[in-house]
Parts: C-alpha cells; sequence; structure tokens
C-alpha cells in the first residue's frame, strides 16, 4: 500500500472541490488542486471570499470519486483546512489551469486578464495547516510538512488509464482471476485502486488488497504485476 501522505496527495491530485466553509459559514466552491497540492479557487465579486483580507481561514472539502459502469463512487474524501492566500500573479495561470481542469469557468479568463482590478474575480489559494482523510477503512490527520513534502505515486497516470481499461473490456479476466485467489466465486467485481505496490479489487461490495510481490517501478511492471492477477482461463 502507498504511504499514507503519498496516497492522500495522489487522492488530491485527482480530486475536485466539492465544498468551502470560510469561518464556519458555507461559501461558493469552484477549484482544483496545484502541483503541490494546495486547494486552488476561483472566487467571483460578491462571494465570501472576494473581499477578505488574506488569512481568512477556511476549509476546503475534495471528492476523489471512482467510475464504475454507469455510477461513480467517493474513494477519498479530503478536508483541507488552512488559510486563504492571493495567488501571486506569476503564479496566477497556472492556477487558473489547475481550477480548469475541473470547472472549465469563462471567469477564469477575466481573472488572468484583470488580475488585481478591484471587481475581477480572485485566484486563492489555501496556505495548508492540516488535511483531514477519510479513505476506504482508513482515517486520520496529516500535518501540512506530511503533506506537502510528500510527492503523487508517479504512476498514477499510467495506472489510472490501466484501471479504466480493465474495468471497461477485462472485467471477466478480472473476476475470474480474483475468485482463483480467493478459492470462491466473486460475482461483482471492479478494479478499485491500482499503484505501484498492488492493486484494490471491490468484490460484491468489499474492498479486498492484492499486494505485489515487488513494487513496481514503471509502467511496463505496473501492467506486468497486473496480468498476474487477470485470469484468462
Amino acid at each position: 500500500m502507498l504511504p499514507i501522505p503519498e496516497r492522500i496527495r495522489t487522492l488530491a491530485a485527482t480530486a475536485g472541490v466539492a465544498r468551502l466553509s470560510v469561518d464556519d459559514a458555507p461559501s461558493p466552491a469552484r477549484g482544483g488542486v496545484d502541483e503541490r497540492g494546495r486547494p486552488v479557487l476561483l472566487v467571483r465579486q460578491g462571494e465570501a471570499l472576494h473581499g477578505l483580507r488574506d488569512d481568512a481561514v477556511a476549509a476546503v472539502h475534495l471528492t476523489a470519486m471512482r467510475r464504475l459502469g454507469q455510477e461513480e463512487h467517493p474513494r477519498g474524501l479530503l478536508e483541507v483546512q488552512g488559510w486563504v492566500q492571493a495567488v501571486p500573479e506569476p503564479e496566477a495561470r497556472s492556477a487558473a489551469v489547475a481550477v480548469a481542469a475541473h470547472d472549465a469557468d469563462e471567469a477564469l479568463f477575466d481573472a488572468l486578464e484583470r488580475y488585481g482590478a478591484p471587481d475581477a474575480p480572485r485566484l486563492l489559494r489555501l496556505d495548508v495547516a492540516q488535511v483531514v482523510y477519510l479513505t476506504g477503512q482508513e482515517s486520520g490527520v496529516l500535518d501540512a510538512d506530511e503533506y506537502l513534502d510528500a510527492e503523487p505515486d508517479p504512476l498514477a497516470e499510467t495506472a489510472e488509464r490501466v484501471l479504466a481499461h480493465v474495468n471497461a473490456a477485462h472485467r471477466p479476466q478480472l473476476a475470474n482471476g480474483v475468485a482463483r485467489q480467493l478459492g470462491q466465486p466473486a460475482a461483482e467485481v471492479w478494479l478499485w485502486e491500482l499503484d505501484r505496490f498492488g492493486a484494490t479489487v471491490r468484490a460484491d461490495g468489499s474492498l479486498i488488497r492484492f499486494p505485489w510481490p515487488a513494487p513496481a517501478s514503471t509502467g511496463l511492471s505496473l501492467e506486468s504485476a497486473l496480468s498476474g492477477l487477470l485470469c484468462t482461463c
């Protein structure tokens, strides 16, 4: 299993902003996560954070989802707590890209072109204090250093591509392989998580972890490790 800080950073990298609270009061939320794992927000004039000073206390709720067939399921719930600060102008474009990955709002162009104008939309980010997480059967709290010093799984992009392909085209082989490993039939089987240390399968509503004999170091070795779980018989 990925170390918890790395796992939480990996989830955050693909998570969307689900909810925002400012001084414990709900506020409109649209945004994403930057390359360091900090929530980035687009705030319009008239919204709570637009006119607030830097260092306002806020909590950004992130949700990482997994699509299984026609349904989406939450695989990670994160609450990033900290202090709001304006994104510096030299970093505004990359912040806008992070927001656009989840919400391609036309106000992003206005925020960039009229950066600093009193009535322009603002790009803000959270100076992280701590991260509360709930993922699978695990929950806990990471302090800022634990979270920010971690890196997402380097094989995450490959893992997501392979996972989507298996769930779309190879579920019978996956079900046969899981049944062989468990020694009993498994009806509804999906690949839930995939990383360099192993695979987590959702079988009949339960999550089951299958670790690799040795960690995968490349995309090819990850695919080879996963092939050992698939049964073509």
